[in-house]
């Protein structure tokens, strides 16, 4: 009878703590980082050895950019289980970026355990891509004179393209780039989007026509995406690209305005950008009038927009 009673008091306690726990996670999903710390954190009082918990309280730290809490959340789940990729992948990734943010001199203590760390969540498992793209960086970043190296770089993008054929080419391209081959970064841009046709993989090609000075291929690579994905950014890119090199006045100012028309904030340009660039395009053309119109609607938006100052005396020197 004791334990059936024992039982009756614990059942409700053990769903309510499921409940917070639950709740924590939905915090998480929808980037409620505040909320989701605190029901994490109560949470971890109560089972103060899960693993799950300490790893979300890692992940959070990590999105707030404290690297020092993230380092010891994920180097405590390290050694508790040291087979575990994603562990050795997170812990290896803060790390990296607590290197980033400190003296280069001391950055050096972190290298090796950075690639120690890296290379074994490869090790343990063969099909994590998010590991092997940091490898890529990792090797092609770091000067040869302290373990860089392009080739490693692109053994690991080997991998990569094993794993999933569009990442392949994607880092092979982010080498190439990186590595001063245009040409060659332009043909696994290609074959990504061949291979992939994400917005990514297009988004990706029209970047390394603008690094590269070449406009018209950027636009028509952008036009494209915009013409399978619809994705409402592009207008904007489109616009600015106009704006920028004085190409395709009025297509500029029609992609611009649609963008401005349909903007919402997953967009992630605000509109004030759109109104900025059409004040470009109608300087480019002359129309000093029209120019100033879009260019104080820019300003009267956001009275410190730094450019759009710099730009209003541009027009007004016309």
């Amino acid at each position: 009878m004791q334990k059936i009673v024992f039982l009756l008091l614990i059942v409700p306690f053990l769903g309510y703590s499921q409940s917070t726990f639950n709740k924590a996670v939905h915090y998480f999903q929808q980037e409620e980082f505040s909320s989701a710390k605190k029901l994490f954190e109560n949470y971890l009082k109560e089972h103060p050895r899960d693993q799950k918990t300490r790893e979300y309280l890692g992940d959070i730290a990590g999105y707030k950019k404290d690297w020092d809490t993230a380092i010891d959340y994920y180097k405590a789940l390290v050694k508790e289980d040291d087979n575990s990729a994603n562990y050795h992948f997170k812990y290896g990734a803060t790390l990296g970026m607590k290197a980033l943010e400190i003296s280069r001199l001391r950055a050096l203590a972190y290298i090796g355990d950075i690639k120690y760390h890296f290379e074994k969540a490869a090790k343990l498992d063969p099909d994590h891509i998010e590991t092997r793209w940091a490898l890529v960086e990792f090797y092609i970043q770091l000067p040869g004179i302290i373990g860089g190296s392009e080739r490693k770089a692109i053994a690991y993008a080997n991998e990569l393209a094993r794993i999933s054929p569009v990442d392949g080419y994607l880092a092979n391209g982010y080498i190439a780039e990186y590595s001063d081959r245009p040409n060659d970064a332009e043909h696994h841009y290609k074959n990504a989007i061949k291979v992939g046709g994400s917005p990514h993989t297009y988004e990706k090609l029209t970047q390394h026509y603008e690094k590269n000075n070449r406009p018209k291929e950027a636009m028509q690579t952008a036009s494209q995406s915009l013409k399978i994905h619809k994705r409402n950014q592009l207008n904007y890119q489109i616009g600015k690209i106009a704006a920028q090199y004085n190409l395709d006045a009025e297509l500029g100012i029609d992609c611009l305005k649609v963008y401005i028309k349909n903007h919402s904030a997953k967009d992630g340009v605000p509109k004030d950008w759109a109104y900025y660039r059409l004040a470009q395009i109608y300087k480019n053309k002359g129309e000093k009038a029209t120019a100033l119109q879009w260019i104080d609607k820019a300003l009267e938006t956001r009275p410190d927009f730094k450019e759009a100052k710099e730009e209003k005396e541009n027009i007004l020197a016309l």
